[in-house]
């Protein structure tokens, strides 16, 4: 790079650190037809840029309205290569300056560098005649000094490499004249130095060589044929030196362009005037044709602007002998919008991750329109509604950002539509689809189908039965969206939850660890953990509970009486006794619960069939009739116990009644102990009842006897009754209210009466009210008994009574 560039570009990188621009512009010059491979300049040292960011930053050169991309960039050098041959006349014509431009693009940050090459013309081509010879008529009468133009011959090559110079064969009757005219062309012509004399020679041929000035300097011939004649001296003679049209590109085949004439004044064959083209380039010889007859110009190619906006052409008009003038034709081409916009994804992310801020470049868009001025001004824009926009960065550059956020989960990837339209009349466009897809982030918990979760599970089941299933969703992809399940770690009485139920991790599915016993524990709650596997994991819980149903895996347990082989219990029961009057009660509980604790209460057998009855549901012993003294004194019922569980479990026990209303008779319950299996301990229980209860009789006797020694004699003997002891109640036993036997407080009123030493008890039916705390049953001391008996009691009255009440 010479000395000015490299100043150019220092003065033009302070602008852009003034400015803040990204846009810096390289000029390089280099001749043409250089082989492929060659080296033109070094961008990464000329921009100042590390030869190791060329990669990173994905450089890349990119042209500007050219089909053939003649340089490139070596990325791993910074290298400015010739990539194709380059030939200026094909590549400009006879354009004097002949410009490559391309752009280099940088991206993180975004830059734009603009590239010129100018190509140098080298000395490639030789002089050319338009024809391989001249064939020229002068009349034997022409005067010395007569002038016979000559066509000049064309190089392809400009400046020093075109024509320089014209020598002439040297010859008796010839000389060369070259003239210079104002557009910069050459006019030869052969200046008639000695007269012709037919006679003598007919015809002669001479030479003309054309050379330029390049190194090393190249030539072309051309042989001027001379046939002497009889004098033709009038030349055709154009109405102007320069003619000038203009037509647009898309003008149809066969349009005329314009119309050459030219006037010879002499008369017949000598103004005969043919038309013909004497200097034209390549390519205006495939699109434009001349009328040798009429000299009109037709257009016979099709026309674009962009590859070439100018034609020149030179146009010779002969008269029959061989007389000639020359004009210019100059044809403008003008633009027409017929080229849409071109829109070229330079940069594109492959998956834009769904949590990037608003304002975030996704994307490098270009555009560019092969026409110019307004038919090349282009508007580009996103056809939906997306959270994208373009944002116009450096000319033809647009940055595809955000406008806000982005969710994976609602929408996963994206077909933006962006269209690019001109300026031109009537304007073109053009549309490109853009696939970008979001990428996932961890941002959604997993989240339970159900807010709460019950598993159900009847006692006794198996370990490893299924309980439920518990499930998750988490709307991410892929590992951020797979869940895994456990339990939390938690105590449920007082032991880990671990050793009640396991969770399948994968599945969600709840087991039963153990057995379970609905006695001991009718629910309980576990924690899920529902974690998904990103990073970070994120996680929600969830609750179950867990109910035990019961099944009827308990028999009825009878409470009162005590059942067989603990104690011999033994009631006494007052022959005055009427019929439906309650003698005793079967009291039991069933430790399940529902129906499975309904109990039902049957007397299975009895020493008399017809005397005694049981409550289905109470349990409560009733006469059926009244006491006969033909009944026996010794009544035995053994009473079952059911519940209403399927299948049904039972228990039976045994209730001995005593038919008696004087402790007189008790003696013959040692009858009943020796019926029984365990007889010695019944013995002892019946024994010590007896004793207790006439010690406790004989007191009461001796007090009232005191308290009434003005009477005649005692009214009053108390033989007994025996009460229900208050029972100790198993943990975890049902009551089922209006089904079970524990709630109901039984009361019973016994009246004596007078006149008699024998204690008579008459049994009424029951009642519940007023029932005394389980400290006031007969169970209490002896001066308890006396002091509500004395406020109880009065002695005047003829009848007398203790009310004696007895709580269940």
């Amino acid at each position: 790079m010479d000395p000015r560039a490299r100043l150019l570009l220092l003065l033009l990188y302070g602008f852009v650190l003034c400015t803040g621009a990204t846009i810096a512009e390289l000029s390089y010059s280099i001749p043409e037809e250089m082989r492929p491979g060659s080296i033109v300049g070094n961008i990464a040292k000329d921009l100042a840029i590390e030869g190791r960011s060329l990669i990173s930053r994905k450089a890349r050169i990119d042209t500007v309205n050219e089909d053939v991309r003649y340089c490139d960039i070596d990325i791993k050098t910074g290298n400015f290569m010739i990539r194709e041959r380059i030939d200026r006349e094909e590549l400009c014509g006879e354009t004097v300056t002949c410009a490559l431009k391309y752009e280099l693009v940088l991206e993180s940050p975004l830059e734009l560098h603009r590239i010129t090459v100018l190509v140098q013309d080298v000395n490639d081509n030789s002089p050319v005649f338009p024809k391989d010879h001249i064939k020229l008529e002068i009349r034997e009468s022409a005067d010395k000094g007569t002038r016979y133009r000559i066509n000049e011959a064309d190089d392809a090559d400009i400046g020093q490499n075109a024509v320089k110079q014209y020598f002439l064969q040297n010859n008796p009757h010839f000389v060369l004249s070259v003239r210079e005219n104002s557009d910069g062309s050459k006019s030869l012509e052969l200046v008639l130095d000695k007269e012709l004399d037919r006679e003598t020679e007919n015809d002669l041929s001479v030479v003309l060589t054309a050379s330029d000035g390049g190194t090393p300097q190249r030539s072309g011939t051309v042989l001027v044929h001379v046939t002497v004649l009889d004098a033709n001296d009038n030349a055709p003679v154009f109405g102007h030196e320069i003619y000038k049209a203009s037509l647009p590109e898309n003008s149809a085949l066969g349009t005329v362009v314009i119309r050459v004439s030219a006037i010879d004044a002499d008369d017949g064959i000598n103004g005969e005037v043919t038309y013909d083209f004497s200097r034209i380039a390549e390519k205006a010889k495939k699109v434009f044709s001349i009328d040798n007859k009429t000299g009109e110009i037709v257009v016979i190619g099709s026309l674009d602007f962009e590859s070439n906006f100018k034609y020149e052409m030179r146009v010779d008009a002969k008269d029959g002998y061989g007389l000639s003038s020359h004009c210019k034709v100059v044809i403008d081409i003008s633009d027409v919008n017929d080229n849409s916009p071109v829109i070229n994804i330079k940069s594109l992310s492959n998956a834009v991750a769904e949590n990037v801020p608003p304002g975030t470049e996704v994307g490098i868009i270009n555009v560019q329109d092969r026409d110019s001025e307004q038919n090349g001004q282009i508007h580009c824009s996103i056809q939906q509604k997306v959270p994208f926009k373009l944002v116009p960065s450096i000319p033809n550059y647009y940055s595809l950002t955000t406008t806000g956020k982005l969710d994976r989960e609602l929408v996963s990837d994206y077909n933006i539509t962006i269209s690019a339209t001109d300026e031109g009349s009537p304007p073109l466009s053009s549309s490109k689809t853009v696939h970008l897809s979001i990428a996932d982030i961890n941002d959604n918990p997993p989240v339970f189908e159900e807010k709460s979760y019950s598993a159900y599970v009847t006692e006794n089941n198996k370990a490893g039965l299924t309980l439920c299933s518990v499930s998750a969703r988490d709307p991410d992809w892929r590992q951020n969206g797979s869940v895994i399940y456990s339990l939390l770690a938690t105590e449920v009485n007082g032991s880990p939850v671990s050793s009640f139920v396991s969770i399948n991790g994968d599945t969600g599915i709840i087991h039963a660890v153990r057995s379970f016993d609905y006695e001991n524990m009718r629910s309980f709650k576990v924690h899920v953990i529902a974690r998904d596997n990103g990073s970070p994991p994120l996680s929600s819980n969830i609750s179950v509970s867990v109910f035990v149903s019961d099944v009827n895996d308990n028999s009825p347990q009878i409470l009162y009486p005590a059942p067989e082989g603990n104690s011999f219990m033994t009631e006494l029961v007052p022959k005055a006794a009427h019929g439906g009057s309650v003698v005793s009660k079967v009291i039991a509980v069933d430790a399940d619960s529902g129906q499975n604790a309904w109990l039902s209460y049957h007397i299975v057998k009895s020493t008399d069939q017809g005397l005694f009855t049981i409550g289905l549901h109470s349990g409560e012993i009733q006469t059926q009739r009244d006491i006969l003294e033909s009944d026996s004194m010794k009544q035995n019922l053994i009473v079952a116990v059911t519940d209403n569980g399927q299948p049904p479990r039972s228990a039976t026990c045994s209730m001995y009644l005593i038919l008696s209303d004087n402790l007189a008779e008790m003696p013959e319950l040692k009858d009943i102990s020796y019926e029984q299996k365990n007889s010695k301990l019944t013995s002892y229980l019946i024994i010590a009842l007896v004793s207790v209860s006439t010690f406790f009789l004989t007191f009461i006797i001796i007090v009232l006897g005191v308290r009434f020694c003005r009477r005649r004699k005692p009214r009053l003997l108390f033989d007994g009754a025996v009460a229900i002891p208050s029972t100790y109640l198993p943990p975890n036993y049902s009551d089922v209210e209006g089904t079970g036997t524990l709630r109901s407080t039984y009361n019973y009123d016994a009246y004596l009466t007078t006149g008699s030493r024998t204690s008579d008890f008459k049994f009424v039916s029951s009642y519940n009210e007023n029932t005394l705390p389980a400290e006031q049953t007969l169970r209490n001391s002896q001066s308890d008994f006396i002091d509500e008996f004395q406020d109880s009691f009065d002695p005047l009255e003829v009848g007398s009574f203790l009310h004696v009440k007895a709580s269940y």
